[in-house]
């Protein structure tokens, strides 16, 4: 292709902001007509665009640390009939609005598979939002004090999954506990929700110390949750630099 031609390629590409693969790659895309030439740079721009999105929405999502599936194991995990491992792997069920509820002793893997679940859907162009439920606890008083509680839950109304890992770890008051619901709540059968606990359905109450509502939490919770049960030593403990006798 004519120098010429390239130079007034990339410009225009500048000028209409696309993607910098493109003016990159101009000068060395084969095609041996004008339309498959079209093509081929409009295939690179849509590429360009997905991964960009893939990656805001990683960022987005506010994962402590990146988790994979990569060399994870589910040996140590009662799946119940109603999902499977691929199911999981793809994060299809957020599409049909369901929730998980990893449960299980600390250290077995739960916030692992919660955030690669995660970063699956973000990779399968979903939106997804990761609080440790203290945190977002925290957040949500925090807002409603400043006046920017519906801005905060209007956000996490846009996103496809919201993940709050240990849940119940730590006690809520009541205040925070009543927010909480009108986050859970407002996400039941739009949106999906996973939670991690190391808590018994029957000692939820321990964390919102208030019966009627934790019913009204649970009720919503299970409606169209799968439970996962986690099982076995902590991984952490198992593979600890420290060492014991």
């Amino acid at each position: 292709m004519n120098e010429a031609v390239v130079n007034k390629i990339r410009n225009y590409c500048k000028e209409l902001k696309l993607g910098t693969n493109i003016v990159r790659s101009i000068g060395t895309i084969q095609a041996d007509s004008h339309e498959e030439f079209l093509a081929k740079v409009l295939e690179i721009e849509i590429k360009h665009r997905e991964t960009t999105r893939k990656n805001r929405y990683l960022k987005q999502a506010g994962f402590d640390v990146i988790k994979t599936f990569e060399n994870y194991k589910f040996d140590h995990i009662e799946i119940p009939v109603s999902l499977t491992i691929d199911t999981l792997k793809s994060a299809e069920f957020v599409k049909n609005k369901e929730n998980l509820i990893l449960y299980g002793p600390v250290g077995t893997g739960k916030t692992h598979l919660a955030v690669a679940v995660g970063v699956a859907a973000c990779m399968n162009n979903m939106k997804v939002k990761f609080f440790r439920t203290a945190a977002l606890v925290n957040e949500l008083i925090d807002a409603k004090n400043n006046g920017i509680f519906k801005k905060l839950l209007r956000q996490i109304e846009q996103v496809d999954l919201l993940i709050c890992d240990e849940w119940g770890y730590i006690p809520i008051d009541i205040e925070g506990a009543k927010l909480l619901y009108q986050v859970i709540a407002g996400c039941y059968e739009k949106k999906s929700i996973i939670l991690t606990t190391n808590l018994e359905f029957s000692k939820w109450n321990s964390i919102f110390f208030d019966e009627k509502l934790t019913n009204a939490i649970l009720d919503r919770m299970v409606h169209h949750s799968h439970l996962l049960i986690f099982e076995g030593p902590s991984w952490r403990l198992q593979n600890s630099l420290m060492k014991y006798n």
